[in-house]
């Protein structure tokens, strides 16, 4: 249960034997605090046979029920509700630090761990008989359930490890630290390593070297930015002070660490470049405007780049209304707007009577010149184009960055790589958000008028998506059919300006109950009323793409459901499958980390590390190559330079 060496953990498997006081004991020797309920990460509470556990680093808090001495169920739960919403088989625990409650730093500990291949980075090893596995000292095994093996006068629960040759290892539990499940990026299961041989050895060590030349490249990149001088801002006046308690929704504590690591970084004297990650619809962007009003209230300007115009439209509205109240100018730029409108607001950004704009690609043109920018905040990065991204890069020479993104890296990478790349991560939802309930089935008359029907009844809207503009018409003529008494309209990226933008307006006003649309409005449409999406073929979208859509519904606290429909008896790819199930299976709150991993297993890693990568994670498995990586990211920080490979 408890794991020697330089820090200790509770690790716990389903169906060990445990007794709840035992686990409390530990806890409370390591930090915890006891409470009747758990609120902020460092409390554990003991009801009965029922220990929920905040551990530092963790999205959310951990339930372990027992049966007497043995532990039942280990689950995930909602931090304010305590609803249930994840299942595991095994968790690490590691001690807590005595902080001050509400603490936005990260414990000593959590900043300590992970400095070698033994250390876990996932605290959850949720892995099931039959699956691939990967034991850092001895290679790539299946795992095939606990077995009770007597040692020493004493009986104790191992692990049990199939690998080539039919051969066995049993693994203590006390030693769960260093099994994690196989995720490789291949279709098809790992090749069992041979116990006893010094392959092993050798492939982890070329694995090494390769993460070692990524840890290399970050780093010098990270030296590069933190030696360019930037604009040091001021600490926060009493306006900023003013506008941030005017939000109107409950801050969640990743949020509140989101916004003080950058208010950090700006205040420094070197450029700020952070990554903001959030799942969708967990406020990426109040993080960015808190940003946008501090670069002001210095005298600077500041830019949002946006890559839709419908996106730049809800977020000119979100800005405006938090600002009114201030002397603060925010103006817009893009293909929306009247070429009177975009002369004036051109004139504004040179003359500096413009201090906010918001804008798409339109922010590239020769055109755009500001009298003193001190902020772009890139919103979705990864839907601007190699073109657009050299561009980006003269605009934002010597100012500060704030780059967010709504499809998260995996849990495990963002842990690597915090060492070498300023970033955020707002990882815990929303007080009272419920997750989307997700349908994937074959395209039926009657669930769709079932599920339109449900919508409207209740009041609220619904968005309809289809992937191609050929043939939208038609959809929209099916919807009218099975929802007669809504008031339907469609949008899609080839309509002029102006009547998309009318259109989407109607439905942000509640003037159209079921808007029938492409893909057009996955990045960023925020319309609370909106809870049921229905999308078309959906097995023609991409995992992420599959992601965002969803996250279109369910961003207030009334139950959403999305429904993913293919069409009846038409063969599908195995990616295809891939995805419609692994969008169904992470449904639930903050599920964007475990869909990040998903695809990348689906499309491989080479857009994230390089194509060369690849292959080392494919040999070692993704969790121990974010070990790796990691690891080598300390040595390197600490002064212990290996030559680049």
């Amino acid at each position: 249960m408890i794991r020697p060496g330089s820090f200790p953990a509770l690790e716990v498997c389903r169906g060990q034997r445990l007794a709840p006081s035992q686990a409390l004991a530990f806890l409370l020797a390591n930090g915890y605090r006891r409470f009747p309920k758990v609120n902020d990460p460092g409390d554990c509470a003991l009801r009965g046979g029922i220990l929920d556990i905040f551990p530092e680093g963790f999205e959310a808090p951990v339930r372990l029920e027992f049966d007497h001495e043995t532990v039942a169920s280990i689950r995930s739960i909602h931090p304010e509700t305590g609803a249930p919403f994840d299942k595991h088989e095994m968790v690490i625990v590691l001690p807590t630090a005595p902080l001050k409650r509400h603490t936005l730093k990260r414990p000593a500990w959590y900043r300590a761990a992970g400095a070698g291949e033994e250390d876990p980075i996932d605290p959850f090893v949720d892995i099931q008989a039959g699956d691939g596995v990967v034991h850092v000292t001895h290679g790539i095994g299946r795992y095939l359930g606990l077995k009770k093996v007597g040692v020493k006068s004493q009986v104790v629960e191992h692990i049990v490890l199939e690998y080539a040759d039919n051969a066995r290892l049993y693994v203590p539990l006390s030693e769960i630290h260093l099994v994690q499940k196989y995720a490789g990026f291949e279709g098809r299961p790992p090749k069992l390593s041979r116990l006893g041989t010094r392959y092993w050895a050798r492939t982890k060590e070329i694995a090494r070297q390769g993460a070692h030349s990524v840890a290399f490249e970050l780093l010098a990149a990270e030296a590069r930015r933190l030696s360019s001088g930037g604009h040091a801002f001021g600490p926060d006046t009493d306006w900023q002070k003013a506008l941030e308690k005017a939000f109107p929704y409950r801050e969640t504590p990743a949020q509140s660490r989101a916004v003080h690591e950058t208010k950090e970084d700006m205040e420094s004297s070197r450029a700020m470049d952070r990554l903001l990650c959030g799942d969708v619809g967990y406020g990426k962007t109040e993080v960015a405007l808190r940003a946008a009003f501090k670069a002001c209230l210095d005298g600077k300007q500041a830019a949002l780049l946006c890559p839709t115009t419908i996106l730049a439209e809800q977020h000119h509205d979100t800005f405006k209304r938090r600002m009114k109240d201030f002397p603060v100018e925010v103006a817009m730029l893009s293909r929306f707007q009247s070429p009177a409108a975009q002369t004036e607001t051109l004139k504004g950004l040179r003359q500096g009577t413009v201090d906010v704009v918001i804008g798409t690609h339109r922010l590239f043109s020769g055109d755009v010149r500001f009298k003193d920018l001190g902020l772009v905040v890139v919103d979705e990065e990864q839907r601007f184009g190699v073109r657009h991204k050299e561009k980006l890069k003269r605009l934002t020479e010597g100012v500060d960055v704030l780059t967010l993104t709504a499809t998260p890296i995996p849990r495990t990478l963002y842990l690597a790589l915090m060492g070498a790349r300023a970033m955020s991560v707002i990882d815990t939802p929303p007080y009272q958000r419920l997750p989307v309930k997700t349908v994937v089935t074959d395209e039926n008359d009657a669930v769709i008028r079932q599920a339109l029907a449900r919508e409207l009844g209740r009041g609220g809207q619904a968005f309809v998506i289809y992937p191609w503009v050929e043939g939208i018409a038609a959809v929209c003529a099916r919807v009218k059919r099975l929802a007669p008494q809504a008031r339907v309209a469609v949008a899609h990226g080839q309509m002029p300006s102006r009547s998309l933008e009318k259109t989407m307006l109607s439905f942000m006003r509640r003037e159209v109950d079921i808007l029938v649309s492409t893909s057009i409005v996955e990045s960023g449409i925020d319309i609370p009323n909106a809870n049921t999406i229905v999308v078309f073929r959906a097995e023609s979208f991409g995992l992420a793409d599959l992601y965002q859509l969803r996250g279109r519904v369910g961003r207030f606290t009334r139950q959403a459901t999305a429904y993913f429909l293919k069409p009846r008896g038409m063969p599908l790819s195995a990616d295809a499958q891939k995805r419609l199930s692994a969008v169904q299976e992470f449904s639930s709150l903050g599920a964007g980390f475990k869909i990040a991993l998903r695809d990348l297993q689906i499309r491989g890693a080479g857009n994230l590390l390089g194509v060369e990568q690849h292959g080392h994670i494919v040999a070692v498995g993704f969790d121990l190559y974010c070990r790796l990586l990691k690891a080598e990211v300390e040595t390197l920080k600490a002064g212990v330079i290996h030559s680049t490979p």
